[in-house]
């Protein structure tokens, strides 16, 4: 089975000090807002992370089964003017306070991924602004950005281009037996992918973290499993940086006439074992 080559793009967090880390080191409470997502800051500690990529806090727990959605809107309703949500499910015993740590330090993460992501736009910071969630053991911030780091890392390590995190899934069709044996959380995927679906889509439908099926989304591409986006037509105006090199691009191998080529398929089956061994 021929998957299509890997891209050579690659993306990287900015190495200059951040307006996080300087945030920080003032010990400043309030909510620094990009496009992509907002970081709360209290006394220079990041205490919760939001951004319309990944799933919230609600989701995962409802979502994932943990909450009934009757029992979260009832809390979300009674938590009072400084709607401490989290707390008031503690309260009530729906959760305990370490579930509840969990999910909040997992909705933190995954939310500052894009939020600290490359490109995400203006940054302001409003004074004072806090957040509906609840009180979480707070995270410094230089922890925030270098996990933040790791996984755009790792993502890239699997499948460096980043328009296959955003386009919706199209499941490839293989031989019966060719798609070899496929892990359930990768099947999950898989048999949700109807090519209108993008992977946040399904991270919000399965409650998880988008960062786990942005990997597994990836690991999936290399396996030849999903296609990824094509490139643009030759000379088409197109914001952005295709997955797949221009075939003039000096990074670019030999590609075939739909702009794809055939890849060493022993050795993408090794690159396959080793990301699943992580």
């Amino acid at each position: 089975m021929n998957a299509p080559a890997p891209p050579t793009v690659r993306t990287a967090l900015p190495a200059r000090p951040s307006t996080l880390l300087r945030l920080a080191a003032e010990g400043a409470t309030g909510a620094l807002l990009r496009d992509t997502g907002t970081i709360y800051l209290t006394k220079g500690m990041v205490s919760h992370a939001e951004s319309a990529s990944a799933p919230g806090v609600d989701v995962l727990l409802v979502a994932g089964g943990r909450l009934p959605r009757a029992v979260w809107d009832e809390a979300a309703g009674r938590a009072g003017p400084r709607r401490q949500v989290g707390g008031h499910l503690v309260a009530e015993g729906h959760l305990t306070s370490g579930e509840l740590e969990i999910c909040l330090l997992t909705a933190l993460y995954d939310a500052a991924l894009f939020a600290l992501a490359p490109g995400g736009g203006p940054t302001r910071f409003r004074r004072g602004v806090g957040h509906g969630i609840g009180t979480v053991r707070p995270v410094p911030a230089d922890a925030v950005e270098r996990e933040a780091r790791r996984r755009r890392q790792l993502l890239d390590s699997a499948w460096p281009g980043p328009a296959v995190d955003t386009a919706p899934l199209v499941r490839r069709r293989v031989p019966p037996g060719g798609g070899g044996s496929v892990p359930l959380r990768q099947r999950v995927l898989l048999d949700l992918a109807d090519g209108h679906r993008t992977p946040a889509d399904l991270a919000r439908l399965l409650g998880r973290p988008v960062f786990h099926v942005l990997l597994e989304v990836r690991r999936l591409a290399v396996a030849g499993l999903i296609d990824p986006p094509r490139p643009p037509p030759p000379g088409a105006d197109v914001p952005g940086v295709p997955d797949v090199p221009p075939r003039d691009s000096p990074v670019a191998r030999p590609f075939a006439a739909d702009g794809f080529t055939s890849p060493d398929a022993a050795l993408l089956r090794r690159v396959r074992d080793a990301l699943e061994a992580l």
